[in-house]
């Protein structure tokens, strides 16, 4: 599935609209959190389960979104963070869905 449409809600939530209808709104939280970055990545692995970052607001602000071929999403953060690809599969995995 592919997104048709990408948004911003209330200041919390990435809202996707998938090519089958379904929409996912995805708290950026979240999103943060399952950087996909390999900075962000071995920090987790580093710190281990029990890690539980505490954001900024600034950390948790979208700047820019931009498509990354036909597979997934780049996005910017406030703080300046912009090297995760979000592959579309992997959005898909996360919750938010509407019913």
């Amino acid at each position: 599935m592919k997104p048709v449409k990408i948004s911003i809600k209330d200041k919390e939530f990435l809202r996707v609209v998938w090519d089958d209808g379904k929409v996912q709104n995805i708290k950026l939280m979240e999103l943060r959190r399952e950087c996909p970055c390999a900075l962000c990545k071995a920090a987790l692995e580093e710190e281990g389960n029990t890690y539980i970052p505490i954001y900024t607001l600034d950390q948790l602000s979208i700047t820019e979104i931009k498509t990354v071929g036909f597979y997934g999403l780049n996005i910017v953060w406030r703080d300046g963070h912009n090297t995760g690809i979000y592959q579309y599969n992997d959005l898909l995995k996360m919750n938010g869905f509407e019913e």
